[in-house]
C-alpha cells in the first residue's frame, strides 16, 4: 500500500521550525525566571532563619523532653505495677534485666520517648538548633466585614469576611536589601552638580534631541519611499524618560510628526490589500509603494493611538508607573495633543482614520477646559467650511447629534453653533445645467452585435472598461451624490433642533436652535411648517425668553414663510405684533449688536413681502424706526435708516408722515403694541430733524434724505456708496467695535498749526530779552552778588 501521506514543503518545514524554535526560547525564559523565583524564595527564607538565629538563644529540647517521658512512665508504673511480694526474687532480677535491655517490641507506642535515646546524647550543633521551637509570629487582629445574612431552615446564618490586609513591609524589607548595594555604588558614582551645571546638562540634552529629531524629519521628508522605517523611530522618543527633557521632546516629536504625515500622506485612501492581492506578483516597484503605504498606514494610527493615550491619561489624572511626567505637565501635553488632532482633521479629510479622529474630537468641544473646547469648535468650523463632498460634515453631524442626545441636552451652546457653517445652501441643492445634461451612454450588447465586427466589439469592449475605471479613480462627485450628503446632513440636523424644541425648551442651546432653523429654514420640508410655526409662536408667547430669541423665532417663522411656505394660507400678522413690541427693548448699549437681526427681520417681513403688508402696518414700523434711531449707536441709526429709506421708495404714501396736518380720525398712540391701530398716518417723522442735527456724518446725509422725501434723481439723493448697499452692510461697516470713529475724523488743519507755533516762538523771545537784562543790570555788581542773583533768577 502507497503512503498517500503529503510531504510538507520546504516553506511549511521552515515556518514550522521557526514557530518550535520561538516556542523553545520562550520555555528556556520561563524556567529561567522561575528558578531566579526559586532562588529569591529560598534567599529569603535562609536571612529569615539567620534572623531568629540571632534574636534567640537555642535551648536544649531533649532535657525537656526527658522529664516529661520520665514523669509519664512513673505514673504508668505505679499505675501498672505489680504487688512485688507475689513475684519470687529470682522472677524480679529477670524482669529488671529484660526492662535494661527493652526493644521496640516491649516499647511502649502511646508515650512521646525517642526510639534510641541512649545512642543520641552526642548530637551535632546544627540538629540541636534544628530542634528548637520556630518563633510565633502574633498575627493582628484581622478586621471583619459583616455581610447580610443567609436565611436557612434552621434560621438566621450571620456571614462575615476579612478586609484584605497588603504585607508590603516583606517586599520593601526585600526591595530595601536587593537595592542597597546599587544605591551605595551609584551615590559613590554621581557628582553633586550645581544649578548652573544642571541647567547647562539640559540644555546640551535638548539640543541633542532637537537635533536627532530634525535629522529624522528631513530624511522622511527627502525620501520618504525609503525612510518610512525611520517613522518609528521617531515615534519611540514620544516615550523619552528623561524627566529633564521629556516634556518638551515629547511636545516636538507630537509636533514633527504631525508635520511629516500632513506632508507625505497621499491625496486618497489607502485600502487594505485582498488575499489575491498579496499572493500575485508584481513589479519592484508596486512592491515598495506597497510597502510604503503599508508601512504609512500602520504609524498613522500608532500616532493617533498615542496622541489618544495622552488626552485620556489627562483626564483621567493618571499617571506612568515611571513618573517622568508630572499631573500639571500632562495638561500641557494633552493640549499639544488636541491642536495636532484638529490639525489632522482639518488637513486629511480623505485619509484613513478620519472619523476616529472625529470621534475624539467631538467630544472634546464640551470639555470644561475653554482652550481645548475653543479649539476643537474652531477645527469643526473650518472642516465644515471647506468640505466640500460632505462626507467629513456628514460624519461631524452625527457624532455631534449622538452627543447631544447622550448627555441630555446638557452641552455647551458653541457645540450647536457650530452647524451655522455648514455649506449646505440653496444653490447647491438646486440642478444644474451639468446635471441636466445626459451622461455618457455605452453601447448595450445588441448594439454592439448590430453595428459592430467581432474585432471591433472586443477594441469597443477593453475601450469601455479602461473608461469606467477612469471614471472611478476621478476624485470629482457629482452632484446628485453631493445633493443625496448634504440632504442627509441635514436630516440630522433638523432632528437634533426638533428634539430640543420639544424636550428642552427650557435649556440653553435653545438660542442656537432657533439661530440654526432661521439659517436653515427655506431647506426645511413643508410638511413640518404648521407644527414648527406653532411651536415657535408658543415659545414667543409664553415670555420665556429674552428679547433675543424672540428674534430668532420672528426670523425663522418667515424664513419658512419665505420660501416654500408661500404656498400655505397663513395669516403671520402675530408674528408683526411680536417684532413691534420687541423693537423698544433695544437701546446704545449691550442690546446695540442685535440691530443686525432687526434689520434681517425686516427685510425679510416688508422687502420680500411687501404685496402681503398693509399700508397702515407699514407707517407704524416706520414711525417706531424712527424713534429707535434716536436711541442706538451711529452704526444702527444707518441701518434703520436705510431700512426706512427702502420702506419710502417701496410702499406708496409713506410722505404722509413728512406732513404736519393729520389724515383721517383719531391720534397716534405711540404706547400701543398693536400697528394696526395705533393711528401712525396722524404723526410726522419730527426725529428727523434731530437726526440731521447728529454728530456722524452717514447720519446727517441719510436724514436729509428721508426729508427731502427718499427720492432717486436730484439733489437730494445719496452717493453711489450708500444707495447701494443694504442695511445690514452699512450696520456692519460703520461698527464702532474697535473703539475708534468711524469715518475717522479729519486732522487739524495746518493754519491752526502756523499759529500755535508762532506763539511759541514769540514766547521763547520774550524770554530771552528779559534773561539778557538781568545779566547785564548784574555784571556791575560783586561776584558773590552775581551768584546770588543768577541763584535767584533761575529759582525765579
Amino acid at each position: 500500500r502507497k503512503n498517500t501521506k503529503r510531504i510538507p514543503s520546504f516553506r511549511k518545514l521552515l515556518r514550522t521550525s521557526q514557530i518550535k524554535l520561538d516556542n523553545k526560547l520562550k520555555n528556556k525564559q520561563y524556567k529561567q525566571k522561575s528558578t531566579i523565583k526559586k532562588y529569591r524564595k529560598e534567599q529569603k527564607k535562609l536571612r529569615e532563619a539567620v534572623r531568629d538565629a540571632i534574636s534567640r538563644k537555642p535551648f536544649p529540647l531533649e532535657e525537656c523532653k526527658k522529664k516529661q517521658v520520665a514523669r509519664k512512665w512513673e505514673e504508668k508504673e505505679e499505675e501498672d505495677a505489680l504487688p512485688l511480694d507475689m513475684m519470687d526474687e529470682d522472677d524480679l532480677k529477670l524482669m529488671e534485666d529484660l526492662a535494661q535491655k527493652a526493644s521496640f517490641l516491649t516499647r511502649d507506642i502511646s508515650s512521646n520517648e525517642p526510639v534510641h535515646i541512649k545512642k543520641r546524647k552526642r548530637e551535632s550543633v546544627i540538629e540541636k538548633y534544628e530542634k528548637v521551637p520556630r518563633r510565633l509570629q502574633i498575627e493582628p487582629e484581622k478586621e471583619l466585614i459583616h455581610l447580610l445574612p443567609i436565611k436557612d431552615k434552621s434560621g438566621i446564618i450571620p456571614q462575615a469576611v476579612e478586609k484584605p490586609v497588603l504585607s508590603v513591609a516583606c517586599d520593601e524589607e526585600e526591595d530595601a536589601e536587593d537595592m542597597e548595594e546599587e544605591e551605595d555604588f551609584n551615590e559613590e558614582l554621581l557628582p553633586v552638580l550645581t544649578p548652573e551645571e544642571m541647567a547647562a546638562q539640559r540644555r546640551q540634552k535638548l539640543q541633542e534631541r532637537k537635533t536627532h529629531i530634525a535629522a529624522l524629519a528631513s530624511a522622511i521628508l527627502s525620501e520618504p519611499d525609503s525612510n518610512i522605517k525611520k517613522l518609528k523611530e521617531l515615534r519611540a522618543m514620544l516615550m523619552e524618560q528623561d524627566p529633564n527633557v521629556a516634556v518638551i521632546v515629547r511636545k516636538l516629536v507630537m509636533v514633527s510628526l504631525m508635520e511629516i504625515f500632513k506632508d507625505i500622506v497621499p491625496s486618497y485612501k489607502i485600502r487594505p490589500l485582498t488575499e489575491t492581492e498579496k499572493a500575485t506578483k508584481v513589479k519592484k516597484e508596486t512592491q515598495k509603494l506597497r510597502e510604503f503605504e503599508e508601512g504609512l498606514v500602520s504609524q498613522y494610527k500608532f500616532y493617533l493611538g498615542d496622541l489618544e493615550q495622552t488626552i485620556k491619561d489627562w483626564k483621567q489624572r493618571k499617571m506612568k508607573k515611571s513618573n517622568v511626567i508630572s499631573l500639571k505637565a500632562y495638561k500641557g501635553l494633552a493640549e499639544v495633543a488636541v491642536k495636532c488632532l484638529c490639525e489632522l482633521l482639518v488637513a486629511l479629510p480623505h485619509f484613513n482614520f478620519h472619523n476616529n479622529i472625529i470621534v475624539l474630537i467631538v467630544p472634546l468641544m464640551n470639555d470644561p477646559s475653554k482652550m481645548i473646547s475653543g479649539l476643537c469648535v474652531e477645527a469643526v468650523q473650518k472642516l465644515f467650511k471647506q468640505d466640500k463632498l460632505g462626507y467629513a460634515s456628514l460624519g461631524v453631524a452625527k457624532v455631534i447629534s449622538g452627543l447631544v442626545r447622550s448627555r441630555n441636552y446638557d452641552v455647551r451652546p458653541e457645540v450647536l453653533k457650530a452647524f451655522l457653517h455648514l455649506r449646505i445652501k440653496e444653490v447647491e441643492l438646486r440642478k444644474d445645467s451639468e446635471d441636466i445634461a445626459p451622461k455618457k451612454r455605452f453601447m448595450t450588447c445588441k448594439e454592439k452585435r448590430k453595428n459592430l465586427s467581432r474585432m471591433q466589439r472586443k477594441w469597443k469592449k477593453a475601450e469601455e472598461k479602461l473608461e469606467r475605471e477612469l471614471l472611478e479613480a476621478e476624485a470629482s462627485e457629482s452632484k446628485e451624490k453631493k445633493l443625496k450628503l448634504h440632504t442627509e446632513t441635514l436630516n440630522i440636523v433638523f432632528v437634533t433642533y426638533f428634539r430640543i424644541l420639544k424636550k428642552a425648551q427650557k435649556s440653553p442651546l435653545l438660542p442656537a436652535v432657533l439661530e440654526g432653523l432661521a439659517r436653515f429654514a427655506h431647506l426645511i420640508n413643508v410638511e413640518f411648517f404648521d407644527d414648527l410655526l406653532i411651536v415657535l409662536h408658543s415659545l414667543i408667547a409664553s415670555g420665556d425668553l429674552s428679547y433675543r430669541e424672540n428674534l430668532h423665532c420672528i426670523l425663522s417663522a418667515f424664513h419658512i414663510l419665505s420660501g416654500q411656505g408661500d404656498v400655505l394660507n397663513i395669516d403671520p400678522m402675530k408674528f408683526y405684533t411680536h417684532l413691534y413690541k420687541t423693537l423698544f427693548s433695544l437701546h446704545a448699549g449691550a442690546t446695540n449688536e442685535d440691530i443686525g437681526i432687526v434689520l434681517q427681520c425686516l427685510d425679510v417681513m416688508f422687502t420680500r413681502r411687501r404685496k402681503q403688508v398693509s399700508q397702515q402696518r407699514a407707517l407704524a414700523f416706520l414711525k417706531r424706526l424712527s424713534i429707535l434711531a434716536l436711541h442706538v449707536l451711529p452704526n444702527s441709526s444707518v441701518g434703520i435708516l436705510a431700512t426706512n429709506r427702502v420702506f419710502m421708495q417701496t410702499f406708496p404714501r409713506m410722505d404722509l408722515l413728512l406732513d404736519n396736518e393729520s389724515q383721517g380720525s383719531g391720534v397716534y398712540l405711540p404706547e400701543l403694541d398693536e400697528p394696526e391701530h395705533c393711528n401712525a398716518q396722524n404723526t410726522a417723522l419730527w426725529e428727523l430733524h434731530l437726526l440731521q442735527r447728529h454728530y456722524h456724518p452717514i447720519v446727517q446725509k441719510f436724514a436729509s434724505h428721508l426729508l427731502a422725501g427718499a427720492p432717486t434723481e436730484g439733489s437730494g439723493t445719496l452717493p453711489l456708496d450708500l444707495s447701494q448697499r443694504s442695511a445690514t452692510e452699512l450696520f456692519e461697516t460703520y461698527c464702532t467695535k474697535e473703539m475708534t470713529f468711524n469715518p475717522p475724523v479729519a486732522s487739524v488743519t495746518p493754519r491752526r498749526k502756523d499759529t500755535f507755533l508762532q506763539m511759541d516762538s514769540f514766547v521763547d523771545e520774550e524770554l530771552n530779552k528779559q534773561l539778557q537784562q538781568r545779566i547785564s543790570e548784574t555784571v556791575t555788581h560783586k561776584p558773590l552778588d552775581f551768584v546770588k542773583h543768577l541763584k535767584e533768577s533761575s529759582l525765579a
